[in-house]
Formats: structure tokens, sequence, C-alpha cells
């Protein structure tokens, strides 16, 4: 069911998922301000922030796609994928990396995930830009 879904992709499935991850990122940047400035280190604390931020451009990217874009192209499509996957490799990974001394467990294999999530963001960008051309 849930592939069908995706094979037939909306514009609503964008602005539900750019929503889910807005929503989400308020909620994350309120936690971070406040219970987390407590516990955290300031570089942990700064890298928590970082996730959230990138978190609110991409809900931001997948709301700007939903409204305006053309699901029907294979490449706003694949925006949409490569934007929402690497949103949650990258801001998820930084969350449990920065979190990992608070909840005293080991994420550092999150460590290369990171970056990945951060190339599929770009790509998602980059098949953004190549559908406006």
């Amino acid at each position: 069911m849930i592939f069908s879904y995706l094979y037939h992709m909306t514009n609503n499935c964008a602005i539900i998922t750019g929503a889910a991850f807005g929503l989400l990122a308020i909620i994350l940047g309120a936690f971070g301000a406040h219970a987390l400035k407590k516990v955290l280190s300031a570089e942990k604390l700064t890298s928590f922030e970082v996730g959230v931020r990138y978190q609110t451009y991409s809900a931001l990217f997948l709301i700007l796609i939903g409204y305006n874009a053309n699901f029907e192209t294979n490449l706003i499509q694949w925006a949409y994928y490569f934007v929402t996957i690497g949103t949650i490799l990258f801001s998820f990974s930084i969350y449990f990396l920065s979190l990992s001394e608070y909840l005293k467990r080991n994420f550092k294999f999150l460590g290369p995930i990171t970056p990945l999530g951060g190339l599929l963001m770009i790509l998602g960008w980059g098949c953004l830009l190549l559908s406006a051309l």
C-alpha cells in the first residue's frame, strides 16, 4: 500500500511531509532552547540547532514544491525523495549524536550518515534547479 502511495506521488504528499518536518522542527527547536540548554554542552547544543535549522529549510522546500511544482515530472519526484530521505539522515543523525552523552549511548556509527544526508539534500535542490531549467 505504501509503495502504491509513493508511486502515485502527489503535491499533497510533499505538503504533508513538509508540514510534519516543520512541526517537528519547531518542537525540537523549543526543546533544545529550553530543556537541552541545561544538559548539553554549548558545542552539542549548537550541533543540535544545526539539525533543527536544516530540517526547517527542508520543510519549507517541501511545502514550496508541494504548492508549486508539477509532480508528474521525475525531477520533482526525485527532489522530494532526496530532500526527505536526506533530512531524515542528516538532521536525525545530528540529534542522536548531540544527545549521545546525555542518553549515555554510543551513536558514533551515525557519524558517516550525516554527510550522506547532506549530499542527498544537495541532490534534491539540484533536481529542483534542473526541473526549472
